[in-house]
């Protein structure tokens, strides 16, 4: 699937492997989008640390700020998504809207955050599978069993059409949706627990108090990372210019509005004294397995237990194609090693960049196995942590890189909304999550907060970050013709696609 692109003024032409175009629509990419929210890993593992230690009943009302302030910083995403088509999404949008230096050392963060994070969703996916057929089947296996049954499965699926793992995402997706909806209705039918249904929870307000007010919004913002992953499928989708920015906002829009609904009826089935007693003991989980049990039956416990399996399977295999797409974009302009940009003659896939992320995530998979860590509090905990931080920064670099870009090129699309005022409160909006996760770094590391790769996460951002800017000045200053490279491979379409779609470097 290479093909010779044509040529951008002041830049080198050079023969480019591409996607396979039309793999996926509009349901697909949402699909894939949330699955990388992963609403049932997110209800469970960040509501209960919110409730009990966070901004407590208040909650809800986190996730409704959480849900604004990401809709403002969406509106100028979109608009870069329909001028920009590319698989590396902040890593050319920031090139394109900062420069090549600030492009490079994003695309770097970027590369960093999404390859730590499918393993550590294979924590998470192997702590709920070795309890949950402990408890139900009764037998008892070592967690890394589980682990490298994901990794395996999930390496499979990436080798071929993304369309197919669209189709599984979208099945397991729909299936955890639709347990944490029926939880809720239950409760909502049945007129809440021992408050009824109280407006406390969604109060706007409410987000700000409790034990921990920044604790608990930094909880409801991370329950949303991986919702940007729409624009890495504009070179697979059909009509990118239109299915990328209406996929990110249903993302974003759709999702908040589910936290919102889902966390409000828990709390209101469990009685706001009893959920926060609850989050704050032994058994959290039961903040969601009480109502469930209470308002459907036993089997819906059951069935909620089997869903957290698939609904973080679903998690890390979408992250996994994150992963792949960004490693895939970087290689294909010759940068780390060539051969990750080269995709496979019949599916169009980034085989060979998804081969590499598996091989990095069965690594750092091994490393906390073989030295003893624990699948949750170790491996999901300390890495979630790690690439949360990345993608943060990244994010708030592309917000303004949206009102660099705009001022710089089609002056014909400026808005003052779209195009700077929402982009601007977005990226301050951006500065305090960053701002919310370095001050309650330990609290949410927890019991981990103790290792030594703890200490080392803001070092290993920081070396990332900083190691990209010294290669984009080097490249520079000693090789231009690289430098003029980077972010710069993008897809010029913007009408329906077709297999003839030009691609630009």
């Amino acid at each position: 699937m290479a093909e010779t692109p044509t040529r951008e003024p002041g830049t080198p032409t050079r023969e480019v492997h591409r996607l396979k175009a039309n793999s996926v629509g509009l349901v697909g990419v949402v699909f894939m989008a949330v699955a990388t929210a992963a609403p049932i890993t997110a209800m469970t593992g960040n509501l209960p640390i919110a409730v009990g230690f966070g901004n407590g009943t208040g909650a809800p009302a986190g996730y409704l700020f959480a849900t604004l302030v990401l809709t403002v910083f969406s509106v100028g995403y979109v608009a870069m998504a329909r001028r920009i088509t590319a698989a590396g999404a902040f890593y050319g949008y920031i090139s394109h809207g900062l420069g090549r230096i600030a492009g490079m050392a994003s695309g770097m963060l970027a590369v960093l955050a999404y390859v730590v994070f499918e393993a550590s969703i294979v924590g998470v996916f192997s702590y709920f599978a070795k309890t949950t057929v402990d408890d139900q089947l009764g037998v008892d296996l070592p967690w890394i069993v589980y682990a490298a049954a994901m990794l395996l499965v999930t390496a499979a699926l990436a080798y071929f059409d993304i369309n197919l793992t669209a189709k599984a995402l979208g099945v397991m997706l729909i299936a955890e949706i639709a347990v944490l909806f029926a939880v809720a209705t239950a409760v909502l039918l049945h007129g809440g627990g021992p408050d009824g249904i109280p407006m406390e929870p969604i109060n706007p307000k409410n987000a700000f108090t409790g034990t921990s007010a920044g604790l608990g919004l930094f909880f409801a913002f991370w329950s949303w990372v991986g919702f940007e992953s729409t624009a890495m499928y504009g070179e697979e989708s059909k009509d990118p210019k239109r299915v990328i920015p209406r996929a990110t906002l249903i993302s974003v829009v759709g999702v908040g509005l589910f936290y919102i609904y889902v966390s409000w009826m828990t709390i209101a089935g469990n009685g706001l004294a009893g959920s926060v007693k609850i989050s704050s003991g032994t058994s959290p989980l039961d903040l969601f397995f009480d109502p469930a049990h209470s308002f459907i039956g036993a089997w819906a416990v059951d069935a909620f237990q089997w869903l957290l399996i698939t609904g973080s399977f679903a998690c890390g295999m979408a992250f996994h194609q994150c992963a792949a797409r960004y490693l895939y974009a970087i290689g294909r302009e010759g940068f780390l090693h060539p051969a990750l940009g080269h995709t496979h003659a019949k599916h169009g896939s980034p085989y060979i960049a998804s081969f590499v992320q598996s091989v990095i995530a069965v690594a750092l998979v091994a490393a906390f196995w073989l030295t003893g860590q624990d699948p949750y509090i170790h491996l999901y905990t300390l890495l979630a942590i790690l690439g949360t931080m990345a993608i943060l920064i990244v994010q708030t670099l592309c917000s303004f890189a949206v009102i660099g870009y705009f001022r710089k090129h089609h002056r014909e699309d400026r808005h003052w909304f779209r195009t700077f005022t929402a982009p601007l409160l977005g990226g301050i909006g951006m500065i305090a999550v960053v701002g919310l996760l370095v001050t309650n770094l330990d609290t949410a590391a927890g019991t981990a907060a103790d290792s030594l790769f703890f200490k080392a996460i803001p070092w290993i951002v920081g070396l990332v970050f900083f190691g990209g800017l010294g290669l984009g000045f080097y490249l520079r200053a000693r090789q231009p013709e690289r430098y003029e490279i980077i972010g710069r491979i993008v897809l010029e379409d913007a009408a329906e696609r077709t297999e003839e779609t030009p691609v630009n470097v």
